[in-house]
């Protein structure tokens, strides 16, 4: 099939690559049009403009953006929309937020314009590995994409979710859980590195654990590749970041009603890589020394 990528970043730039390779035509565009010309290389067809992605395209048009959530991808949707017709997809690949995924969709049926939220997961290993794609969307829009998606993903990596808004749910979850397994996986190499047995392989704890442990994992493996270009992490100052999807799913645990203590206290170890100096513990030591007359470090 014939479809446009509209953002070209790390992932984007790669599923270009995958579809090229799946035998799809595909008009590659980027805010910076060096990227489009470098995949012009592999065989995409660049566009310098959005009117040209238009133009490249043959009703019923199918374009992917693949940008930063929020006023980024509101604004490429947009434009997106003001210039298709009744019958055209838009597919959301980033991470937005699921409650946006079921606006826009909305407002572009009125329209007649499809809307495909398509969460998707896999980094900078998809091109090779394949990306997991879960996907929301009306069922004719979704049978329309389904040979693209069938390239991206890997063998039993794609699901149609249900409705707009639930291929980010689901994904906003996926991420949420990735929280958890992160932190996990920090703490307890922590305990490991602090160890009452002098300075233990971490490394090679982490490559036996690869092997028949019930601890296995992709992110296990990513670990100990980690560890093994760098065993003290030296090179890898401890702030940790979060693109919202964390937060997301700790709102919509709240707003669900259930207890989700793992996921939203690993949220709250990122917020708490990011400060130099805690006031917060600063308050907890003044306040031992007030009622106990303990000793406090000066600063």
């Amino acid at each position: 099939m014939r479809l446009a990528m509209l953002g070209l970043g790390r992932m984007g730039g790669n599923m270009v690559q995958r579809l090229l390779q799946g035998g799809h035509k595909v008009v590659a565009y980027d805010v910076d049009p060096r990227r489009a010309i470098e995949l012009a290389a592999v065989g995409a067809a660049p566009a310098t403009t959005i009117d040209e992605v238009i133009a490249a395209l043959a009703p019923p048009r199918v374009c992917w953006t693949m940008v930063p959530a929020g006023k980024i991808t509101e604004e490429v949707v947009t434009s997106l929309a003001a210039r298709m017709q009744k019958g055209d997809i838009i597919i959301d690949g980033g991470n937005s937020n699921f409650r946006d995924s079921q606006r826009r969709a909305k407002e572009l049926a009125e329209r007649g314009i499809h809307f495909c939220d398509a969460g998707t997961s896999g980094g900078v290993w998809g091109l090779k590995n394949g990306y997991c794609l879960m996907v929301g969307g009306a069922r004719e829009a979704y049978a329309a994409i389904e040979p693209a998606l069938k390239s991206l993903a890997p063998e039993g990596g794609l699901m149609h979710t249900g409705p707009a808004g639930s291929g980010h749910f689901v994904k906003m979850v996926h991420n949420g859980i990735e929280y958890g397994l992160m932190t996990a996986y920090a703490e307890g190499f922590e305990i490991l590195k602090t160890s009452p047995f002098g300075q233990l392989d971490l490394a090679e704890i982490a490559s036996i654990w690869r092997h028949g442990s019930v601890v296995r994992s992709w992110l296990l493996d990513l670990l100990h590749d980690a560890l093994e270009r760098d065993p003290g992490l030296d090179g890898i100052r401890g702030y940790v970041e979060d693109s919202g999807e964390g937060r997301w799913t700790v709102q919509a645990a709240i707003d669900q009603n259930v207890p989700a203590p793992v996921i939203t206290l690993a949220l709250q170890m990122r917020i708490a890589s990011r400060q130099e100096e805690s006031f917060s513990a600063k308050v907890q030591a003044a306040l031992r020394n007030e009622f106990g007359g303990h000793a406090v470090k000066k600063g």
